[in-house]
C-alpha cells in the first residue's frame, strides 16, 4: 500500500510487473536482454561511481566504453572493511535495515530501499505465482526466519500478500515461540506451505514425531518452499516424503546481494536477469569459467545488481559454487537454471576426489526416505553417514548408497544410526559443512573450519 503514497514507485511496480509478466510469457529474445542488461550495467556503473564512497573510489579512471572485466571484484572482506562506506544512498533514504547474521565475523550491514526491494520482490511474485497456482486457493503460509534482523519474514511475507495468500510467521528457535507453539498454529490454522530452511523442515518434522504425531497424517503441508542452505534434490525428495508434500529449493539468496534465483512450477532453481547480471568463474584463477559441450558453466557466481538502490554490488564474488545451464525451451521460466553447490570453501577432497558439499550430500541421501537428520563423518579410510529415522540396516536403499558411494568416490560407506543433535539446525547460521560434516582425518581442518566448527557447537548449545 505505501506505493500510494509515492506516485513514482507506483509507476515503477507497474512496469516491474509488466516486465516480468512479458519476460514469463516468452516476450524477451537474447537481443532484448542483451541490450537491456547493457544499459542497466551503465547505469549501476555510474550510480554506484558517484554515491557510493566504497565504489568511487574503486571505480575513480573508468570509462564508459570499458569492458565490465575491467572493473575489480567486489569481495565479502570489502564489505566487512567498507560497512556504510559501500552504501549508494544514505541510511535515512533506505526503508528498513538488516544485517548478515555475524556468527562467523562481523555483521554486515545490509539496508534496503524501496527499489530494492520492489525490484526483488517482483521476481519472486512473477515466480512463485507459477508455483503457488498449482495449490488452489485456501492457502495459509507458514513463514520461519533466522532473526528479526533477517529480510526473510518481510520478504516472504510481502510476495505473499502480492499474490493473495495468508500467512504466519513464526520463528520455532525464539523462547517466546518454541517447536511446540509452532506445531500447534501449523495444526490449528492449518498450514498449507512453509517457508523456512531444509533443517528447519527437518527439525519440525522430528519433533512432530517426538510429540506423538506424523507429519503426513496429522499436517495439512502441501508445499515446502526451502532457502538458505544447501538442498540437493536427495534432501528434497527425502523432505517431501517426511511430509507428504512437495519440497522446492525455492530461493537463492543472501542479505548482501539480495535475489539471485527462484523456483518455478518444475522445481527448478531459475536466475532472475531482468535484476542481476551474472558472471561464473573460476575460483583459483578467475577467469571466466569453460562452458562443457552443453553449454553448462561450473565455477563461482560473480553478480552485479541492475538496480538502483540502497547498495548495489558490482561483480560481487558470491564465494559460492554453482552449476549454471543455458535457458531450455519449454521451461517454466525462461532464464538460465543454477544450482547452487555449497561454498567454494566447502569443496571437500574424498578418496583423492573432489567433490561439492551439493553433490556429496545427493550422492549419499538419493536412496533414503523418511530421514529425520543426518550427519557425514569423514574417516581416512571411509565416509560415514549418521541417521536419524525411521530406518533399518536392512533397508535396500541404504544397500544402494554403499554401492553409488563405492562406485563414485572409491570408498566404502559405513551407516549408522542416532541423532546428530542440535548442530545440524545451524547451517543457515554458520556453513552447512559445519552443520553436516565431521571430518575426523587427521590435518584436514584449516582455521576458518576449526572457526566456524567452534561457532557451530556454540549455537546449537543455546539451542539445546
Amino acid at each position: 500500500m505505501f506505493t500510494v503514497y509515492h506516485p513514482e514507485l507506483a509507476d515503477l511496480a507497474r512496469s516491474l510487473r509488466e516486465r516480468h509478466d512479458e519476460f514469463l510469457a516468452g516476450g524477451w529474445d537474447a537481443a532484448r536482454l542483451a541490450e537491456y542488461q547493457a544499459e542497466r550495467l551503465r547505469a549501476t556503473l555510474a550510480y554506484a561511481g558517484s554515491r557510493s564512497p566504497f565504489y568511487r573510489a574503486r571505480l575513480d579512471g573508468l570509462a564508459e566504453g570499458d569492458d565490465l572485466a575491467t572493473v575489480p571484484f567486489t569481495t565479502k572482506q570489502d564489505l566487512r572493511d567498507a560497512g556504510l562506506d559501500l552504501l549508494s544512498r544514505p541510511m535515512h533514504e533506505a526503508w528498513i535495515f538488516y544485517e548478515t547474521t555475524g556468527t562467523t565475523g562481523a555483521a554486515t550491514p545490509c539496508p534496503r530501499d524501496n527499489v530494492d526491494t520492489l525490484h526483488n520482490n517482483s521476481v519472486l511474485t512473477a515466480y512463485y505465482g507459477t508455483v503457488f497456482d498449482q495449490y488452489g486457493d485456501a492457502q495459509v503460509i507458514g513463514v520461519s526466519g533466522p532473526s528479526e534482523m533477517h529480510a526473510t519474514g518481510d520478504t516472504f511475507g510481502d510476495v505473499c500478500r502480492n499474490l493473495g495468500l495468508a500467512v504466519a510467521k513464526m520463528w520455532p528457535h525464539s523462547p517466546m515461540v518454541g517447536f511446540e507453539r509452532a506445531l500447534e498454529v501449523m495444526r490449528l490454522l492449518p498450514i498449507t506451505g512453509m517457508f523456512c530452511t531444509p533443517g528447519m523442515a527437518l527439525s519440525l518434522a522430528k519433533r512432530a514425531v517426538e510429540a506423538g504425531l506424523d507429519p503426513r497424517e496429522d499436517f495439512s503441508i502441501e508445499v515446502f518452499m526451502l532457502t538458505g542452505e544447501l538442498a540437493s534434490p536427495s534432501l528434497l525428495a527425502n523432505i517431501g516424503s517426511l511430509w507428504g508434500a512437495r519440497a522446492y529449493n525455492a530461493l537463492y539468496a543472501s542479505q548482501e546481494a539480495s535475489v539471485l534465483a527462484a523456483a518455478g512450477a518444475d522445481g527448478g532453481l531459475y536466475t532472475a536477469p531482468l535484476i542481476n547480471y551474472y558472471e561464473v568463474i573460476d575460483p583459483e584463477t578467475t577467469r571466466p569459467a569453460t562452458p562443457g559441450p552443453d553449454g553448462v558453466r561450473q565455477g563461482e557466481l560473480v553478480v552485479t545488481n541492475l538496480y538502483q538502490g540502497a547498495k548495489p554490488l558490482i561483480r560481487y564474488r558470491t564465494g559460492d559454487m554453482v552449476r549454471m545451464s543455458p535457458a531450455a525451451p519449454g521451461a517454466d521460466i525462461p532464464a538460465p537454471r543454477v544450482e547452487v553447490l555449497g561454498r567454494v570453501g566447502d569443496q571437500l577432497e574424498v578418496n583423492g576426489r573432489r567433490i561439492t558439499g551439493y553433490d556429496l550430500e545427493d550422492l549419499l541421501l538419493r536412496h533414503v526416505r523418511n530421514c529425520l537428520d543426518y550427519q557425514i563423518v569423514l574417516a581416512d579410510d571411509h565416509v560415514g553417514l549418521l541417521l536419524h529415522g525411521d530406518l533399518g540396516a536392512d533397508d535396500p536403499g541404504l544397500r544402494l548408497a554403499r554401492e553409488e558411494c563405492r562406485d563414485t568416490l572409491g570408498t566404502e560407506l559405513v551407516v549408522s544410526f542416532g541423532d546428530p543433535g542440535a548442530i545440524t539446525s545451524t547451517g543457515a547460521m554458520v556453513s552447512w559443512k559445519a552443520a553436516r560434516v565431521v571430518d575426523r582425518r587427521s590435518g584436514r581442518l584449516g582455521a576458518r573450519d576449526e572457526r566456524e566448527a567452534r561457532a557451530a557447537r556454540a549455537l546449537a548449545a543455546r539451542r539445546r
